[in-house]
Parts: C-alpha cells; structure tokens; sequence
C-alpha cells in the first residue's frame, strides 16, 4: 500500500464508512462512474463530519484543561495502538519483521524512508511533507507541542514491539504538527 492508499483508507476510518466510501469514490483516478449520493446525503455526510471534528475538538480540548501531561499521552498512545490495530497494512509491516530487525526496516521501506544509523533507526515521511497523514488531526490547529504525534510515535513503537517482541523508547524528532517539515521518529534499537 502506498501513501496515497494510506491516506485514502486512513480517511475512510476517519470519517465513517459512509463518508469513505464518498471521499473514495470523488478522489480516485480510477472512478468514472457518477457520484452515488445525493445533495441531500452528502449535505448529511458533511454536517456528520463537522460534529465529528468538534466532538474531537471538545475531547482533546477538556484533556488539556483537565488532565496533566503524563495522563494525556497515556490516553493518546491509546489511540495509536488502536490505529496499528484498525490498519492491516501496519500490521503487515510487523508481521514481515518478526524476530528480525533487518526484515522489519525492509518491510518499514514501502512506506517510510527508513535507515538505521548505529543503535537508532531512523522513521521519515520523507524529506519534507505536504499535510499530516492523519485524518484525525487534519482538522485542528497545530501547536508547538502538539499532543497528536503521540499517537503516531506510538503506531510506530507498537510495529517494532509487536514485531521485536521487546519493549523500545521511541523519540519525535521533527513533526508536522510541532512546526517542521515532516515527521521523523527515532527508535533506540540498543
């Protein structure tokens, strides 16, 4: 699965079945049939979408009046494992790696620049990224410490523990979200 497929079944999960069927169906070259839904549906699937990013926005929003820091990466890396468990294709990267760094970071190449250089390897979106990859996040104001990359470092920690059946620390070098120019991580290997 390329980043493309990544991006168009992340906002299928995203938004709902319905809501990826229809962003699916308007957004891949391949579709020249007419658009399956009605105004009046899409006008539906919209106004679902926006009570859905301000639900999240509400959540994430009394996380942080509530919660402490610790607490509130806690409940993110939840939502990281969540994603490696709803995406095959994260899982299949795991798979392909088990017991067996070197058949991990190769398995990692078909969606991720990925190197190792001593006792880190290296995760990259590329050298510089258009958007965040996450659907969830897309909608909201970035921030310099913006909790979102939990999540996604936590997806990353989460192929290599599941592939390398140990614990490892994984770092957020560089994110979008936090003002850079992509998103890199680093996972101590040692």
């Amino acid at each position: 699965m390329d980043r493309r497929e990544c991006i168009l079944q992340s906002l299928a999960a995203g938004a709902g079945l319905c809501t990826g069927s229809l962003l699916l169906s308007g957004f891949t070259e391949k579709s020249s049939r007419p658009h399956p839904f009605s105004n009046e549906e899409i006008e539906q699937l919209k106004q679902q979408k926006e009570f859905i990013q301000n639900w999240l926005q509400d959540l994430l929003d009394s996380m942080d009046e509530e919660l402490d820091l610790p607490t509130k990466v806690k409940h993110i890396e939840g939502c990281g494992r969540g994603c490696f468990n709803r995406f095959k294709f994260k899982q299949d990267i795991a798979t392909k790696g088990t017991d067996n760094l070197e058949n991990l970071i190769e398995a990692y190449k078909r969606n991720f620049e990925i190197w190792k250089d001593g006792d880190i390897v290296h995760i990259r979106y590329g050298e510089t990224s258009a958007q965040c990859y996450c659907p969830a996040a897309n909608y909201r104001k970035s921030q310099s410490n913006d909790l979102h990359c939990e999540c996604t470092r936590t997806t990353h920690q989460t192929i290599f523990e599941t592939a390398l059946g140990r614990p490892f620390k994984v770092d957020i070098l560089e994110s979008l979200r936090r003002g850079g120019k992509t998103c890199h991580f680093a996972v101590h290997v040692d």
